[in-house]
């Protein structure tokens, strides 16, 4: 079967600088990828260039990046527009600092709906709603008419989930979704992202330092060290029987979690 998403040796330099050099993977339908690797080891510089997020100075340089066959290196920025949301969801690092603090939740997820598809404000709410409940979030009428800096960090997280949800994407990029959470949240944010796998056959590329998320969730892994792959496999052998020493040593600050 091809790959949902095929990541050929892509190098991506900032200001001609590499940050990431010849990294590889594959990411197959309802599959989850678990990124790991110290800070600045180029982890959310890959996602960014699937979104085509980069920014100034950066450039992906040398290889190609494959979604459903097509290569998004190269796609005009129009083009590429159109598969972000429908095709391709974002849950960023700080859900809460990714929201328009004086506009509430409920506006910019119809703001976010309206971009892509004909449809009204109520049926945009009603959609939510239904997410929201999925996910946890059983008081979802003041979820929407409340403004991010009134939620929890692990309300807004829950949003952030249910933006990038809503239209069903193939394919989820979560950039440290636990981040800043305590553990109990922390728990909950990984049963909803499983659940979202489970309801709709969502792909997931997720980015991490906590190893023991990834334990829980991930089917493959890649480690990154300093732009470069040091491991990539099926969890069980990166994580428990590796050969390569930063693996090995990554597993200093596992957090464990059960496997449910």
């Amino acid at each position: 079967m091809e790959p949902l998403l095929r990541v050929e040796h892509i190098t991506i330099c900032y200001n001609g600088k590499p940050v990431v050099e010849d990294v590889s993977f594959d990411l197959k339908q309802g599959e989850i990828l678990g990124v790991v690797g110290e800070s600045g080891s180029g982890k959310s510089t890959i996602i960014r260039a699937i979104m085509g997020l980069l920014g100034g100075g950066g450039l992906v340089t040398r290889g190609d990046i494959y979604y459903k066959g097509c290569n998004v290196v190269d796609m005009p920025q129009k083009e590429q527009r159109r598969l972000l949301g429908p095709e391709i969801g974002m849950v960023f690092q700080d859900c809460k600092a990714a929201l328009c603090p004086i506009r509430t939740v409920g506006a910019q997820i119809y703001e976010s709906l309206s971009e892509h598809e004909s449809i009204t404000k109520s049926e945009a709410y009603e959609r939510a709603g239904t997410l929201m409940k999925k996910i946890g979030l059983d008081d979802y009428k003041r979820v929407l008419d409340s403004y991010p800096f009134e939620l929890s960090g692990g309300m807004n997280q829950r949003v952030g989930i249910c933006t990038a949800m809503m239209m069903k994407p193939s394919l989820l990029l979560a950039d440290e979704p636990t981040s800043a959470l305590d553990v109990t949240v922390q728990k909950q944010v990984v049963e909803e992202m499983k659940l979202m796998r489970k309801e709709y056959g969502t792909a997931m590329i997720l980015v991490t330092h906590n190893i023991g998320v990834v334990g829980v969730m991930a089917d493959q892994v890649l480690v990154l060290q300093n732009g470069k792959t040091m491991d990539y496999g099926p969890t069980d052998r990166v994580l428990n029987h590796s050969e390569n020493a930063y693996t090995r040593k990554l597993m200093d600050s596992v957090l464990h979690l059960k496997r449910g």
